[in-house]
């Protein structure tokens, strides 16, 4: 069973809206009022970190470290699931990712942002589904982020002032580490437009937790094909993150600002015809584990 929700200091439990899921290099979110951190322990384990939960822009959102803070997590070890769970539980309609990218395109400059329509995966064993253990469920996924979150995201970019790519592939590697030069090479003939290693675990369990999710993909290198950009560094990475840093602010501030208050998209009913199992055969303890996400459906 999910523990409540309480802040250290035993209040009633938290709410929110939003969540904002910050990756590489954005571990805070200065401008949260009336903040206050937030520990959830899930039945898949415990979150990258305790969840920060404030009002941005008039609206309660939560704010998670992908991989902690001070970055403990290597992408493969981020439990996905606990963090995806987590912000369900706080009440979490929309989920905001931000996360450090590779281009695969010329056109794709380091600093600017991409907002990912598509992902292709390369990842390998990942608990990637919170099913299981007698419930067997198959959500749709051809669509994989939210057009209306994503388009959300595009025009807060140009609101912030901050050059914006509307759509692309990106092509989710296991990591830790960068691609080699035939991987490379072959993702840019394959079309792919950029590359990470984070964001498809967490559109997939997005989806399955009927979650509004989308990306703000920042351009930090040319991966390794790039005759100028031969080898891929963590510095490098992390310091045009760091240059970064105050423009992905204001691009979620403007964000979370243009959120209509209701949503119109699909992704609220997306187990509405996925579950497959006969509810009498569903076991006792997995209806209790995933009450969140399948209650409306399973009784």
């Amino acid at each position: 069973m999910a523990k409540k929700t309480r802040s250290r200091s035993g209040s009633e439990p938290a709410k929110a809206e939003v969540g904002i899921i910050g990756g590489s290099g954005l571990y805070s979110m200065p401008g949260l009022e009336k903040a206050r951190e937030v520990k959830i322990r899930t039945p898949f384990g415990n979150p990258s970190d305790a969840l920060v939960v404030g009002r941005l822009e008039g609206r309660r959102v939560a704010f998670l470290a992908r991989h902690g803070i001070g970055h403990r997590f290597l992408p493969s070890e981020v439990n996905y699931r606990a963090n995806i769970f987590a912000l369900k539980l706080l009440g979490v309609e929309r989920i905001i990712s931000v996360s450090a990218v590779g281009s695969l395109r010329e056109s794709l400059q380091p600093l600017e942002f991409v907002v990912p329509d598509q992902f292709f995966d390369r990842t390998r064993g990942r608990p990637s589904t919170f099913f299981g253990q007698g419930l067997v469920a198959h959500a749709p996924f051809d669509k994989p982020t939210c057009g209306d979150l994503g388009a959300t995201l595009a025009d807060a970019c140009v609101r912030a002032g901050v050059t914006v790519h509307r759509g692309g592939t990106y092509v989710c590697m296991e990591g830790p580490l960068f691609s080699t030069l035939a991987e490379s090479l072959f993702y840019r003939r394959m079309q792919f437009d950029i590359i990470g290693m984070t964001n498809l675990t967490e559109a997939k369990l997005a989806r399955e937790a009927e979650l509004c999710y989308a990306s703000i993909s920042m351009v930090t290198d040319y991966d390794c094909w790039h005759p100028g950009h031969e080898t891929v560094t963590s510095d490098q990475v992390v310091a045009n993150v760091n240059k970064n840093a105050e423009n992905v602010r204001r691009v979620v501030r403007a964000a979370v600002g243009l959120l209509p208050t209701a949503r119109s998209c699909r992704c609220g009913q997306s187990l509405a015809t996925a579950i497959v199992t006969e509810a009498s055969r569903i076991p006792a303890a997995t209806k209790r584990r995933l009450a969140p996400i399948v209650g409306k459906y399973v009784r």
